[in-house]
């Protein structure tokens, strides 16, 4: 098995991978220069680590969303599981309670902060583990993980950047083995959130109408492409949950 790069942030935390290659890790350009606001700061976690704070910026269907992200892996949630990037809001402690008693959550995400802002709400959990790692080059073997979950991270990604996240998560996923992807999608032309979002995303979002504009599978190498496919919008097309099956 091939070692990962992680943080050891917590004794009750398993170390995957040397330190010294975790803190080679940067912070990619696009995300230190875009959202250094939202997510690189410290000060950013103190602003939106908040429950009503990430609700209200999904117009309240915060818990909607999470519930069908979850749903889609299940009830006990079994097997070998990772999330790719950390989530404000109570996304991965919702997931964590979910576990199955033998079942693992991996968590990987490029910022540091927010490894430790994970680890705070996650430290009661011992079968959850936290990695320093970039979305785009995943330090796991293939077919590693039982299901993988992408929660309202490829809008915040270039092009290029979008599809290196899908492919690895196609990648580390077992055959028959799920990836859910919850994002942002293009609204129905007669809902009002349409207009009201258009503007907001293309300023405060610069890479986000990318997934108004194509399907996630449009993403995914041929190589890679999953067996089964299902896709479900929600709140008047805003929002999207696409299921991949390999």
């Amino acid at each position: 098995m091939h070692e990962n790069s992680v943080v050891d942030v917590a004794s009750n935390y398993k170390a995957f991978d040397d330190h010294k290659k975790s803190q080679e890790l940067k912070v990619p350009n696009y995300l230190q220069e875009t959202y250094w606001w939202a997510y690189v700061h410290p000060t950013s976690v103190q602003i939106f680590e908040r429950q009503w704070l990430v609700n209200l910026i999904l117009w309240g269907n915060f818990s909607r969303l999470r519930n069908a992200a979850l749903d889609a892996i299940g009830q006990p949630i079994k097997g070998k599981n990772l999330q790719v990037a950390c989530v404000y809001g109570d996304f991965s402690q919702q997931m964590a309670t979910r576990l199955d008693i033998e079942s693992e959550l991996h968590i990987v995400d490029v910022a540091p902060v927010q490894i430790e802002n994970a680890n705070k709400k996650l430290k009661e959990h011992a079968n959850v583990f936290l990695h320093h790692q970039d979305s785009t080059s995943l330090k796991f073997e293939e077919e590693q993980f039982d299901n993988v979950v992408v929660f309202f991270l490829l809008h915040e990604q270039p092009e290029t950047v979008r599809a290196k996240t899908v492919e690895e998560a196609m990648r580390v996923v077992k055959p028959g083995g799920k990836v859910i992807f919850v994002d942002y999608h293009r609204p129905h032309w007669a809902n009002p959130f349409r207009y009201i979002m258009f503007p907001i995303l293309s300023v405060l979002e610069p890479f986000a109408l990318g997934v108004w504009n194509k399907e996630i599978i449009d993403w995914a190498p041929a190589g890679l492409r999953p067996r089964k496919i299902k896709k479900e919008t929600l709140f008047g097309g805003l929002y999207q949950k696409v299921v991949m099956t390999r």
